[in-house]
């Protein structure tokens, strides 16, 4: 197991603070980040998890919708307070606030299902693009990088990214595209509970879902100027898959315009099944000098 993957793991261990006073209170604290502010993916798992504490054995999440209303501080920890919305037959609905200093950082609600039957089908997973052993690793491409975010981005993060063509950390290359695509999986395995693969997922998705924005513009994550931050995100689960076996994330960008840009993207296994959707949309604001 490696460091960052253990602190991923610790991140997602709630711990259940409302027990004595019967309330759905948790909290948890936050891995380091060079810039300070709590990451974006890792709010949004720890808010999910937290839910996943309160609902009916058995019951999945299926989707999820949040907002990200101010920054967190890594040096904090984070409250998540539950409200227990509905529990049908079927489905059970939560909300989960996130605070910090009394002030909420973001909120949540999410929805839950027992298993059930009904009918399939999916929009098929691209043929040409490569294989995940086909891809350089974005650890590799950035290794002899001395700088904070540089070696953040190589050695702080539990997962291995691998982008299609290629990522946009401090350049562009290539056409000027609104649509990308990565591979990503944990540096290591996980245990075997579906739900921490679920909200690993949450996590993993928050990482590069704005870059399609990025890509058609030129603009690099190194850019000057750049302010750019998520707005809200949306998650559709469709079928089980774990996080430490490659995913593809195929992602593009419709729409660009008012300092917003909007994101959506599908998530793949290896085999072709679709796994998951997600939509952001984020602030992306480039100040010229």
């Amino acid at each position: 197991m490696t460091k960052p993957l253990d602190g991923l793991l610790a991140a997602l261990d709630l711990t259940d603070t409302g027990a004595r006073t019967n309330e759905d209170i948790f909290t948890g604290t936050s891995q380091w980040m060079p810039h300070g502010r709590v990451f974006g993916g890792q709010v949004l798992a720890q808010s999910l998890v937290a839910a996943m504490r309160t609902t009916p054995e058995g019951r999945a999440v299926h989707s999820m919708h949040g907002y990200f209303l101010r920054p967190g501080d890594v040096n904090q920890q984070i409250t998540f307070s539950v409200d227990r919305i509905h529990d049908g037959r079927s489905f059970s609905t939560r909300r989960t606030q996130a605070y910090q200093n009394g002030l909420p950082i973001l909120s949540m609600i999410a929805s839950f299902q027992s298993p059930d039957d009904g009918l399939d089908h999916q929009v098929e997973m691209p043929d040409d693009l490569p294989g995940p052993d086909e891809v350089t690793s974005d650890m590799k491409l950035l290794s002899g990088l001395d700088h904070p975010i540089g070696r953040y981005w190589r050695e702080e993060r539990p997962f291995d990214l691998r982008h299609i063509p290629s990522p946009v950390y401090f350049t562009v290359e290539g056409e000027r595209v609104a649509h990308q695509a990565v591979w990503f999986r944990t540096l290591g395995p996980l245990p075997d509970d579906p739900d921490l693969h679920r909200a690993a997922l949450a996590y993993a998705s928050d990482y590069t879902i704005l870059e399609p924005v990025m890509r058609r513009h030129g603009v690099a994550w190194g850019t000057e100027g750049l302010k750019i931050a998520s707005l809200d995100h949306a998650m559709w689960w469709h079928r089980f898959s774990r996080v430490d076996e490659w995913l593809l994330y195929v992602q593009e960008s419709p729409s660009a315009t008012g300092g917003r840009g909007l994101s959506l993207a599908r998530i793949y296994n290896q085999q072709g099944m679709l796994v998951a959707n997600v939509a952001q949309e984020g602030m992306v604001r480039l100040r010229t000098p």
